[in-house]
């Protein structure tokens, strides 16, 4: 079984040589950037990873893997332009790079190098992958209109939120590794199990993720902390603050998610403090640990030997200490 650091050193190599049209370097010079500037390769590691578990031989997957990375990225550029983000994995965001225009004109045109890459996939599988690769973006756009729609409404259940992070954040990780169980030839019901699997963290790991914008440290997060706090994000933490706060408490938050004039710092340590109050993010990292364990549970019934399931168990591992 291939290790996740040589698959993640695959998937770079890879991605590094993506051919770019000369024509327009305008175009590509943010692709090049968003592409360069880190993340953790997690979503082609996992298709890779999945592929692995059925096949000892994966270079059929490493282009279609790459497909799903460069869709991720995609998605960041236009999600950074509507949070209106200055930071990304501790870098510039692409327009406050080049501008919002360019950087739309940019993540459209990764849109469509990610199918150039999804289209490699070997023939007998393509049709199968092209479908799951067009229902997972349907469902992640679906999954950010949601998001937008929320910002607007004044109380969303923990059931509504959490759908909306399911469609916006974790079928693609899903759809990484039911796309490598398909290229491996994996059966029907281990690609399913390997979709649940990486659904359930991929719900985790947004759980985590808002639990890292109010309370992780800014070097290590790769964003600025509290962010979500400021723009009245509808996280999983402040959802539950809006059902679980009352009297005094739930009148005080209100009123600090009223537009004003606040000073930014001292809104997040006064929401933050309301948190800390109704013990939220004790709450929010049991969640994410319930969802784990889903996962692992899923995994576990996948029809191969339990040693080829190591790598993406301790891939799973590393992301439940993000936190902690």
């Amino acid at each position: 079984m291939f290790t996740s650091d040589y698959l993640r050193e695959l998937s770079d190599k890879a991605i590094a040589s993506l051919g770019v049209s000369p024509e327009a370097d305008k175009l590509f010079s943010p692709v090049r950037y968003i592409l360069s500037i880190g993340g953790k390769r997690l979503r082609p590691v996992m298709c890779l990873m999945a592929c692995n578990l059925f096949k000892d031989k994966i270079d059929e997957a490493v282009m279609p893997a790459v497909g799903i990375e460069v869709f991720h990225n995609f998605t960041l550029i236009h999600d950074d332009i509507i949070d209106k983000a200055d930071l990304r994995r501790g870098s510039p965001t692409v327009h406050s790079k080049w501008g919002s225009d360019q950087a739309l004109l940019s993540g459209d045109v990764m849109a469509f190098v990610a199918v150039e890459c999804i289209g490699q996939a070997p023939e007998k599988v393509l049709a199968k992958t092209l479908r799951l690769f067009n229902r997972t973006a349907i469902e992640v756009c679906t999954g950010q209109q949601l998001d937008l729609d929320y910002e607007k409404k004044g109380l969303v259940s923990e059931s509504e939120y959490l759908r909306m992070i399911e469609l916006k954040t974790a079928v693609l990780i899903a759809s990484s590794l039911k796309t490598g169980a398909i290229i491996g030839e994996a059966s029907e019901k281990d690609q399913d199990l390997l979709y649940e699997c990486g659904r359930c963290l991929g719900i985790a790991f947004q759980i985590q993720d808002d639990v890292l914008d109010t309370y992780g440290d800014t070097k290590m997060f790769g964003k600025k902390t509290g962010s979500d706090i400021v723009s009245n994000k509808k996280t999983y933490l402040l959802v539950r603050a809006l059902e679980m706060a009352g009297g005094e408490k739930l009148r005080r938050l209100k009123k600090l998610l009223e537009p004003g004039n606040q000073n930014p710092e001292e809104k997040v340590l006064a929401v933050r403090a309301i948190y800390d109050e109704l013990e939220l993010r004790l709450h929010a990292e049991n969640l994410a640990y319930d969802y784990f364990n889903r996962a692992f549970q899923a995994l576990d019934q996948v029809t191969v030997n339990a040693e080829r399931k190591n790598e993406i168990k301790q891939l799973a591992v590393n992301l439940i200490g993000r936190v902690k």
